[in-house]
């Protein structure tokens, strides 16, 4: 009987207890009913030979209830509270109980045949999209991919909040200098730019910056006023003085055009030359690979740099987070289409179908073989942590009332016996 108290149990566990205790109170009156058949039919059988008959079914009945009752009883306990050996088994056999069900477990239901053959025939991928795709609402008024969306961005934000913006600062710091700041860029950089220039791909690059210097020319006309004549002796004409401004100021104005208009312009080709010889000297050159490198370094180094990085990984958050927490954010209403479209192609695309179902096979069989008896020892683990007392109790309340049928059984099938025994003897010495 369970001696946990009655409140502490769960509801089902308080009406399977309720369910053994009705069947313990039959088991026993059987028992009674057999012992008053037996003490009446003792007591009458010289008045009434027939009662003899009855007797002996009431023996037999009481032999086998007697007999169940003990067999039962010793699975949970000792009898009576007598240390009879053999008795007792759950609670003195418990640990060893636990490694046989995990070994039971392991052998018969986590091995990777018996996993491959189930998800195969279960199309994983088939009942997945049509549930993904399901577009009417459940309870909540959400669609099954809204639902996936927003329990998928409640994990997202409680990373993102878990996370310590010094630490993600250390680690994009540390990223950096392994892959950005430590690696050799001056090669690679000059090599990139020789093809550039092989190529003349930076031609569009190069009249760009001349129309973008014609543009402003032609719109700060203004910024050449004093630019030259202020450095004139003081004696000089203020007429000169603006004269030689507006000079300067035309002669660049020619000049940008001149280079806009030729593509063989002289200065187009300086330019042509310095950049070949800064991607030759990038590749080949010590002392300007070293300077490049560090200027590279300068700059990743520079607090301005690390506090813009700061700054990026905190707007980027707090943009994450709010997109993720509103449900009607455009990221949220777009992950939503993109996962009830995957289940759209799931459950639509045979040829994904399989793609999908064959690889989670293939997972599910590797971890199972990898893993199975890690997980067929939470098991044993968890039977060898219980109490002896407490699984026994766990274990009768799961059983026990089946348990007491034999009890009933016992009663009957012992009766019938005894009176087909006494009845076949009584007849054959008769007949002797």
């Amino acid at each position: 009987m369970s001696r946990t108290p009655m409140a502490l149990l769960s509801p089902a566990d308080q009406e399977r207890l309720r369910a053994l205790r009705r069947m313990k109170a039959v088991a026993l009156g059987a028992l009674a009913v057999m012992a008053l058949a037996f003490v009446l039919a003792f007591w009458l059988q010289e008045r009434h030979p027939w009662l003899q008959y009855v007797r002996a079914a009431a023996e037999g009945g009481m032999v086998g209830a007697l007999a169940d009752w003990f067999a039962v009883t010793a699975l949970f306990r000792h009898p009576l509270g007598i240390p009879i050996p053999h008795t007792a088994i759950i609670p003195n056999r418990k640990d060893e109980i636990g490694r046989t069900l995990g070994e039971f477990v392991e052998t018969n239901f986590l091995a990777g045949p018996v996993v491959r053959d189930k998800l195969a025939t279960t199309a994983l991928s088939r009942r997945l999209g049509e549930w993904l795709r399901d577009p009417s609402p459940a309870a909540d008024g959400r669609t099954h991919a809204e639902r996936v969306v927003a329990e998928a961005s409640t994990a997202a934000s409680a990373v993102l909040r878990a996370l310590a913006d010094e630490d993600v600062q250390d680690l994009i710091t540390d990223l950096a200098r392994e892959h950005l700041i430590e690696p050799d860029w001056a090669p690679s950089a000059g090599a990139w730019l020789e093809r550039i220039v092989d190529a003349d791909a930076h031609r569009g690059a190069v009249d760009l910056a001349v129309d973008s210097i014609a543009n402003w020319l032609d719109g700060n006309a203004h910024t050449f006023s004093g630019l030259v004549s202020r450095r004139l002796p003081a004696w000089v004409p203020r007429v000169a003085q603006r004269l030689v401004d507006e000079t300067v100021y035309h002669e660049a104005v020619r000049f940008v055009a001149a280079v806009q208009a030729d593509p063989r312009h002289p200065a187009r080709r300086a330019l042509d030359g310095y950049l070949a010889r800064l991607a030759a000297g990038l590749q080949h050159d010590p002392a300007m690979r070293q300077r490049f490198e560090g200027a590279k370094a300068a700059v990743f180094d520079s607090p301005r740099v690390g506090a813009l990085a700061a700054e990026v990984w905190n707007t980027a958050k707090n943009g994450l987070l709010t997109a993720l927490a509103d449900p009607r954010s455009g990221l949220r209403r777009r992950a939503a289409t993109a996962v009830a479209e995957v289940g759209d192609r799931l459950a639509t695309d045979a040829a994904l179908q399989a793609r999908v179902d064959g690889w989670a096979i293939d997972a599910a069989v590797f971890l199972v073989e990898r893993y199975r008896h890690d997980i067929a020892s939470i098991i044993t683990d968890t039977v060898e942590k219980w109490d002896a007392a407490e699984t026994t109790e766990k274990i009768e309340l799961m059983v026990g009332r089946d348990l007491q049928y034999i009890r009933l059984n016992g009663t009957v099938v012992g009766a019938l016996a005894g009176l087909a025994i006494f009845a076949v003897a009584h007849a054959l010495i008769r007949g002797v």
